[in-house]
């Protein structure tokens, strides 16, 4: 199965664009949408999870028309929001429990071996009768994932999933995304360049409501191969750098300000070559679209 995004766009009421003509295949496993944030990604996520209309285009999942035929889609669809509400004071048992019902699972003996079989998968069993109000970030995140799983959906998108875990959290969940991914089409739409690099075959770098590039994160990783250099300067010669060369990042590391520089030769004596990763790639898209020069790392260095 595929999903299949078409011409699709959306402008706002208040005259914010912030879909123009996005199309895209996705293919089973896991897929990276990438971009900063305002760039488009919740309003696309929204939209193929059925809870907003576009102005224009259309947008297949498999045979089923995600736009008109709304209802089937919500039956194969497991749907993990940036922002989920929890109830508090309700156990992680009774909660997804309740969820399943609604899901149509209405055997008691069925939905007691799915909700059981979800929270052992997620790792929240042992805690299946604490209340929702005392999970940390991650084991909430655990459950979101918990629930989109019910009704064993063909389409999974989770939106900006990591933010806010620290690194263990992070991990375990990426590792939960990753096992889904293998029989199912998971959307993962993040600003965060190493949760793409760490988990997806696929990706799409979009901003300001347009894919500026589509493919497999290894290939656009080697594309860059050889022409990428770095140096560390100090932080008052940057903007000379910038004048004389096409600087695609800079971040900090021991006081020093660590440049990256996209040339098809040795920009100088004094720069080094440097293996590419996603990073370079991403910030290489955002500034082919008119950026305005390099990006600043948020990932805490590469």
């Amino acid at each position: 199965m595929e999903l299949r995004v078409t011409d699709v766009s959306k402008t706002y009421s208040n005259g914010v664009r912030a879909l123009d003509g996005v199309s895209l295949t996705i293919p089973t496993g896991m897929f990276g949408l990438l971009g900063p944030n305002g760039s488009g990604k919740t309003t696309l996520m929204r939209t193929l999870a059925t809870l907003q209309e576009p102005d224009e285009g259309s947008a297949r999942l498999g045979e089923l028309d995600v736009l008109t035929q709304k209802e089937s889609v919500r039956r194969v669809l497991g749907y993990l929001p940036q922002e989920f509400g929890l109830y508090p004071n309700v156990s992680a048992l009774a909660l997804l429990s309740h969820l399943a019902t609604l899901k149509g699972i209405t055997s008691r003996s069925e939905r007691a071996g799915v909700v059981e079989a979800l929270l052992k998968r997620t790792g929240l069993w042992e805690v299946r009768d604490k209340k929702l109000g005392g999970f940390s970030g991650g084991m909430k995140q655990r459950f979101g994932i918990a629930q989109a799983l019910l009704g064993d959906p063909k389409l999974i998108i989770v939106d900006e999933p990591t933010a806010g875990l620290d690194p263990e959290e992070r991990t375990r969940f990426l590792n939960h995304l990753s096992e889904i991914g293998e029989n199912v089409i998971v959307i993962l739409s993040t600003h965060i360049v190493d949760d793409v690099a760490e988990v997806c075959t696929s990706m799409a770098i979009i901003r300001k409501g347009r894919v500026l590039h589509t493919g497999e994160p290894r290939a656009a990783i080697d594309a860059l191969r050889g022409r990428i250099w770095t140096k560390a300067i100090d932080k008052a010669d940057l903007a000379e750098h910038e004048r004389a060369h096409h600087v695609v990042s800079t971040h900090l590391r021991g006081g020093k300000t660590i440049v990256h520089v996209l040339a098809d030769t040795r920009p100088g004596a004094s720069f080094d070559g440097a293996d590419p990763d996603l990073e370079d790639v991403y910030f290489v898209k955002l500034g082919e679209d008119g950026n305005g020069g390099g990006g600043t790392s948020s990932q805490g260095g590469r």
